[in-house]
Parts: C-alpha cells; sequence; structure tokens
C-alpha cells in the first residue's frame, strides 16, 4: 500500500482513532481486559469509522510512563485477533502501533497496513525490515522516553520531568532524520514515511507546549506528519484535569498542530475531533 494512494497530503486533515488493546491505558479506554474484547474493538472501530476516522490505530502495549512492558507474545496475542476482526469487519486502514517486530509481522499479515513505531525504528534492529519488506508505510516517532525521569501524581497521572534538550527543535528534528536513515537503509522509501514528533515522550509539560507551536520546523522537513496529543498528561497538567476531562485541551491542541502543518491527529475522541479538524481546516486550508 502506497501513502500516497489513500492520502491526499494538504487537502484536509485526517483522523487516526485509538483502539487500545490493552487493560492498562492511561486513558482509561483500554478493552484487553473485557471478555469480549474483541466484539468490542469492531464495535469501537465501527463508531470511530462513523464519527470520522480515515485510520484506526491498534496497540497492544500501553506507552504510559511508567507502564509494564510486555512481551512480543502477549502484544500479539492482543493484537492479532482486533485486526483480523476489523480486516474481516470494515474497509477501515489499519496501523499496528508496535516497536517490536515480531508483532508487527504477525499484525501485517493479519491485515494492518501501517506501521507505527513509537521508537521510530531505533529499539527493535529488525522492525525496519519487515516494514520495508511488507512493503508497508511506516510512521516513525522521536521518543527520549527515560522511566527515571517520569513523576507520578495519582489525579493527573505520569510526566516527564528534568527531560534535557541542547536544543529541542534541533535536537528532535535530528533524531527524526536518524530514523528516517535506518528505515530508507532497510530499504523503505522516503514516500512511504511519516513523522511523528513524540508529544509526552521524553518530554516535559513546557516542551510539548513548545513542541506544538513550533511543529511547523518540522513539517518543513517535507514528510506528512502524525501530531499525536490526545488526553496526554501535558494537558492535565496545564489545566488540572484527569484524562477523562482532557478533550478541549486536546482540541485546542490539534488545532494548533493542524495550522502548524500536522496532516494527520490520533485521538480517543474521534468525533470531537474530527470536527475539530474539520473546522481547522476550514480555516487554515483555504
Amino acid at each position: 500500500m502506497q501513502l500516497s494512494d489513500i492520502f491526499n497530503w494538504g487537502q484536509k486533515t485526517y483522523v487516526m482513532g485509538i483502539i487500545n488493546a490493552t487493560p492498562d491505558s492511561f486513558s482509561g479506554d483500554g478493552i484487553a481486559s473485557n471478555a469480549d474484547w474483541v466484539q468490542n474493538a469492531v464495535a469501537q472501530g465501527q463508531q470511530f469509522l462513523a464519527d470520522g476516522a480515515h485510520v484506526l490505530d491498534v496497540g497492544g502495549e500501553s506507552t504510559r510512563p511508567g507502564a509494564a512492558p510486555v512481551s512480543a507474545k502477549d502484544e500479539a496475542a492482543r493484537v492479532v485477533p482486533v485486526i483480523e476482526a476489523l480486516a474481516a469487519e470494515t474497509d477501515a486502514i489499519i496501523s499496528i502501533d508496535t516497536y517490536k517486530a515480531r508483532v508487527a509481522e504477525a499484525a501485517l499479515q493479519a491485515g494492518a497496513h501501517i506501521v507505527n513505531d513509537v521508537w521510530g525504528f531505533t529499539l527493535d534492529p529488525e522492525l525496519a525490515a519487515v516494514t520495508a519488506a511488507a512493503g508497508a508505510p511506516a510512521i516513525l516517532m522521536h521518543n527520549r522516553s527515560q522511566p527515571k525521569e517520569v513523576s507520578q501524581q495519582e489525579r493527573l497521572g505520569g510526566r516527564y520531568v528534568g527531560s534535557q534538550y541542547s536544543d529541542l527543535l534541533s535536537d528532535v528534528i535530528r533524531e527524526l532524520l536518524q530514523s528516517v536513515e535506518i528505515a530508507v537503509a532497510a530499504g523503505l522509501p522516503k514516500a512511504q514515511i511519516m513523522l511523528d514528533p513524540g508529544i509526552g515522550f521524553g518530554k516535559t509539560v513546557e516542551q510539548n507546549l513548545t513542541l506544538t507551536n513550533r511543529l511547523d520546523e518540522i513539517a518543513r522537513l517535507g514528510y506528512p506528519i502524525l501530531y499525536g496529543p490526545s488526553r496526554k498528561s501535558f494537558i492535565g497538567y496545564t489545566l488540572d484535569l484527569p484524562a477523562n476531562e482532557r478533550v478541549e485541551g486536546t482540541a485546542a491542541s490539534c488545532a494548533i498542530g493542524i495550522a502548524r502543518g500536522a496532516d494527520m491527529i490520533r485521538v480517543h475522541d474521534v468525533k470531537a475531533l474530527s470536527r475539530t479538524a474539520r473546522m481547522t481546516d476550514a480555516i487554515c486550508r483555504q
């Protein structure tokens, strides 16, 4: 599948709906602990599509600050049945949110179309080759997550403190381009690559705010940009709100992100954020 075959970059903002096949999602919407979790995932995916989603992003391991790691076997057991069911019952474009080659390979065979790696091909040396061999597009995210830098607060969740950058934008751009180099070396064409600045991953509240406002500097690299602020702690700590009350903060962040060059937004609240994207497009993409 070619990105250019399904996305008309620059004409509108695309919406990616988050399907968490996990029991411990920070946002409280994980489904893997439910008895009918596959059916629930399909119903959620169908609702997301009706609400305006263009892509369904399926993940089987929580990436919230301080989350426990999951084995590739357990992660695949969570995501593969969901992807198979979504592929059978919808026409959705499906992305697999994983940094493990074994999981990505199983997910692509099950019907996923895109690999969304929160570590930008830097953690599993085999993932780039697996993605290229499948002819799948990749979303490469910037990530400097370090558990020792996480501060937890019961009501607002985890946030990163003390994350050090020589120059925030220059460092993020340089490290994203290093991920691109890994992808290209493995045989993935540049036209099959999206970039994600990694909001919330190894960045303080202030750094996330700055990165959002200066997203245009990353967009100038010429790659499509995925922006994912949904319900994240930088919104919670800015507004003093728990995860289930961050839709307005997410909408404001997405509107600014779109105005600064985001091509796709990754969100939990698809209906509200699809409307936000359409309104922002009407203003910014005249």
